[in-house]
């Protein structure tokens, strides 16, 4: 028995290789563009691409569990049906349209031609290795066409997510999921290949947006924003004396649990923006990213949290969960420049817009079921506009006017779609399906029918 306990490790170390060679005797195939020099550089930036937008994927669920929670009993189904709708449309038009107007130059694949390079959507030929250059670097890094395109669609899903929340419980679902089509399709694609297409944003105006508070999040406000004032608040929501009525979610623990999921996702969606983890320098910088980010997260809870109990005399949970995401909003347009104690403070300032941004909304009766208005779009612009406090290549200038260029198309191409959805077949459920509950009125299905059937 003891001989057999000291051969065996070395009948396995002999075995060893004999397993391997089938994989040694295969031939590498190698990659158009790129030379066993830069193999590894190509395979670490397309594994940064793979796992960010995994994470920026795991984001959806955030969302969907975020507005499970902060809708009524009654209406969480249609939230989580809407989720994964919105999703899935996002992925396919995305692919067929949006990824070829986002970058004119380099698009994904539906097909390959005669001599096995793929073709874009529109014929174009296109290579399977693509060159990405960061804002102001000179060295170019590589990564995969598909991981490229993979990462690439999950910021386009978020920004259709974040209008879902804020139309909440009174918005019929064909309407909303035609807009999700146009806005994923041809409105966020043509906007953001302003910015990271090479677009005249970038070129002209020196527009900075690392991650997009303003490509993404203040995209999806805007587009949030129109639909809410064209669509209406929910009924009760505004008395006749001027009076706000809140209406409480139906699930705070659920809420918690996808506002730490959009948490987690944010390392994906800041850190996989660095778009490069070939050099040491690379790996150093998506770490201070990671570190920036979880501060200013940190930041803009803790700032809500004191704040609510000074102003309401009570913490208020809901308020805290939109400011750590408020937090995270404000630090994406720039989250490598900042030192860790002013992402801190970057994050704090977007947990107190969302404070006061949150009662101004209800002043001028605009009701955002979730608070994606003072998260995304109040927040966003702060974060584009905190770039210049660290940031020396940026201009308040630049800044400025390419936050305006961008809201005024978004908003006016959504709410231009918004009024034409709203004559051809309506954007609202009847009162009466509102007070059943989209759940029963819109899908015939309940979320928790045991609590309504005993």
């Amino acid at each position: 028995m003891t001989l057999l306990k000291t051969l065996a490790p070395t009948a396995l170390l002999l075995a060893v290789p004999s397993l391997g060679l089938a994989q040694d005797a295969a031939e590498a195939v190698p990659v158009a563009g790129i030379d066993a020099s830069t193999d590894s550089i190509f395979i670490l930036n397309s594994l940064l691409f793979l796992v960010g937008g995994f994470l920026v994927m795991w984001m959806a669920a955030g969302f969907a569990m975020l507005e499970a929670g902060l809708v009524r009993t009654k209406n969480v189904a249609m939230q989580c049906t809407k989720n994964i709708a919105l999703f899935s449309i996002a992925g396919i038009m995305y692919y067929l349209i949006g990824y070829n107007l986002m970058y004119p130059l380099g698009s994904w694949s539906i097909g390959t031609d005669e001599t096995g390079g793929y073709l874009g959507a529109f014929g174009v030929a296109v290579l399977e290795a693509v060159g990405l250059a960061r804002d102001g670097a000179d060295d170019y890094g590589y990564a995969s066409t598909g991981s490229d395109f993979f990462f690439q669609l999950m910021f386009c899903a978020t920004t259709a997510s974040i209008v879902s929340g804020t139309l909440a419980e009174r918005i019929k679902l064909w309407p909303f999921l035609i807009f999700t089509v146009v806005l994923t399709g041809l409105i966020y694609p043509i906007q953001a290949s302003w910015k990271w297409g090479g677009g005249f944003l970038d070129t002209q105006y020196g527009f900075l947006d690392f991650a997009g508070s303003t490509v993404v999040h203040s995209v999806g406000g805007w587009a949030a924003l129109a639909g809410a004032l064209i669509l209406g608040p929910r009924l009760g929501k505004y008395g006749k004396d001027g009076r706000v009525h809140p209406i409480m979610g139906s699930n705070l623990t659920l809420a918690t649990l996808g506002t730490f999921i959009l948490w987690l996702g944010w390392f994906g969606f800041n850190g996989g923006s660095q778009l490069a983890m070939g050099t040491v320098g690379d790996v150093a910088d998506v770490s201070r990213i990671f570190a920036n980010t979880n501060t200013a997260a940190a930041g803009g809870a803790l700032a809500t949290l004191i704040l609510t109990q000074v102003v309401y005399k009570k913490v208020d949970l809901t308020m805290v969960l939109n400011g750590a995401l408020a937090g995270l909003v404000s630090i994406t347009a720039e989250p490598l420049t900042p030192t860790l104690g002013q992402a801190t403070l970057i994050g704090a300032v977007g947990g107190v817009i969302v404070v006061f941004a949150v009662p101004l909304l209800d002043k001028f009766r605009i009701d955002d079921v979730v608070g994606a208005i003072p998260v995304h779009l109040c927040a966003g612009i702060w974060g584009t506009l905190a770039v210049v406090l660290t940031n020396g290549d940026a201009t308040l200038g630049g800044q400025l006017i390419s936050i305006v260029i961008v809201g005024v198309f978004v908003f006016v191409t959504s709410g231009i779609l918004w009024f034409i959805l709203k004559a051809v077949m309506g954007i609202r459920v009847s009162e009466e399906e509102e007070i059943t509950g989209l759940d029963m009125a819109e899908l015939g299905m309940e979320a928790y029918p045991e609590f309504s059937r005993g």
